[in-house]
């Protein structure tokens, strides 16, 4: 009894040895282990090929990124550059307009007076003057209707423009 049972035990005592020592050479675990061997390579050569391809996608997103940073700081340049244009789109005839606002200005300032002397001995002479003075003023007030509107025109083109350049941009 004691021999039949010390057989059943001895063989997976075996197989345990042979599972805890791959390298030992026996007649029956030589082709398994080859086989254990090879399918160890495989694994291995797959594990690596999964990695060389993970890695080559992680470089080709990389890639796509960086080239999205650029196409956006570069829209995010022009997108700058639109904002200087209407933050600084001063009107460009505004010194013109300042300097004939101030004639207006005078003009009115020197036809009061004469308006006032109308009264006196000397109408002719100061209905002259104040005649001419109106007409002065009404040049250029003319001329500053012109040069509003002129402006006016000058800056709707730019901003028209600078709309074009903002929607080219999507």
């Amino acid at each position: 009894m004691q021999g039949g049972g010390g057989g059943v035990e001895q063989q997976p005592m075996q197989m345990v040895l042979r599972v805890k020592h791959p390298t030992s050479s026996s007649a029956l675990g030589g082709d398994e282990e080859e086989a254990g061997e090879g399918s160890s390579r495989s694994a291995l050569s797959v594990f690596k090929a999964k990695e060389e391809q993970i890695e080559r996608r992680k470089m080709e997103v990389r890639e796509k990124v960086f080239a999205h940073l650029g196409r956006v700081e570069e829209e995010s340049k022009r997108l700058a550059f639109i904002r200087q244009e209407l933050e600084g789109m001063a009107d460009p005839t505004r010194k013109e307009v300042e300097s004939i606002r101030k004639r207006i200005d005078t003009v009115n300032r020197q036809l009061k007076p004469l308006g006032k002397s109308c009264v006196k001995k000397e109408y002719k002479e100061v209905l002259e003057a104040y005649n001419e003075k109106s007409k002065e003023k009404a040049l250029l007030v003319n001329r500053l209707i012109e040069l509003v509107s002129e402006s006016e025109r000058m800056r709707m083109k730019k901003l028209e423009e600078l709309n074009k350049t903002v929607d080219s941009l999507y």
